[in-house]
């Protein structure tokens, strides 16, 4: 996943200080972090900004999303895309909810798949 990403991930999960930057050893952290964690984080802070009804914050995730996907593995991916585009279809049409389940099953997937926290 690019670094625009990360340093997203680093900001939401560990907030910025007065002047928006995310202190180095917390940003190194984020670094740190596997792909599959990422990815978990990224759907965590969907969910936290669709909880807020930040659009901008929602839309952002959703095109780090889209943009991680691997489309060598094509039907899945192919798959994710058109769900991630359905939420933000959903969410330009403030229909947080219905975005929200779906982000929500898939980061519930998502741990199960990898084994990570839930």
């Amino acid at each position: 996943m690019q670094s625009a990403a990360r340093q997203l991930a680093a900001s939401r999960a560990y907030g910025g200080g007065k002047d928006g930057k995310v202190p180095s050893y917390l940003e190194q952290e984020v670094f740190s972090w596997s792909k599959e964690k990422l990815i978990l984080k990224m759907y965590d802070l969907f969910i936290v900004s669709c909880k807020r009804g930040d659009v901008q914050k929602m839309s952002k995730v959703l095109v780090e999303l889209m943009s991680s996907l691997n489309f060598e593995i094509e039907e899945t991916a192919t798959r994710l895309y058109r769900l991630y585009e359905y939420c933000q279809r959903c969410i330009f049409q403030r229909k947080f909810d219905e975005a929200l389940h779906i982000i929500q099953e898939l980061r519930e997937a998502w741990c199960k798949a990898f084994n990570l926290e839930n």
